[in-house]
Order: structure tokens, then sequence, then C-alpha cells
């Protein structure tokens, strides 16, 4: 299992429900959550896979960003 820490700009309960199924349906992702208090909106993710741009992807395609950090 792999944790992956983003730098989002999802920034309230609008934007998790509105990423929600995409977070949801990505292959491998198995736990994910976003911490809105956080000044970077950070996202993390647990997955099988690790697949980093295919999150980034999937934020994209409803409308929000994620830049992946070094961890």
């Amino acid at each position: 299992m792999t944790t992956l820490q983003f730098k989002s700009n999802i920034k309230c309960a609008g934007c998790i429900s509105a990423v929600q199924n995409e977070l949801n349906n990505l292959a491998g992702v198995k736990h994910w959550e976003v911490d809105t208090a956080h000044p970077d909106k950070i996202l993390k993710i647990e997955s099988e896979t690790g697949d980093a741009k295919a999150v980034i992807t999937a934020l994209q395609s409803v409308g929000y960003q994620a830049e992946l950090l070094t961890t």
C-alpha cells in the first residue's frame, strides 16, 4: 500500500462531494481524505497502485487541481 499526498484546491464539503465519485472509482484506491483546514488543502490517498498521474487526471476531469507532494 502506498500513501500519496497532494496539495489541492479541494476546499469545502461541496468540493469533496464533487470529487468523490472520481476518487472512489480510481483503480487501487482504498481510502482518501482531504484536510480542508490545512492551508494547502492536503489530499491523502492510500492506494495499491500509487498512480499519482491517475489521481491528478481524475481531479482535472471534474475541474480540480492537485500537485504531488514529495515525502
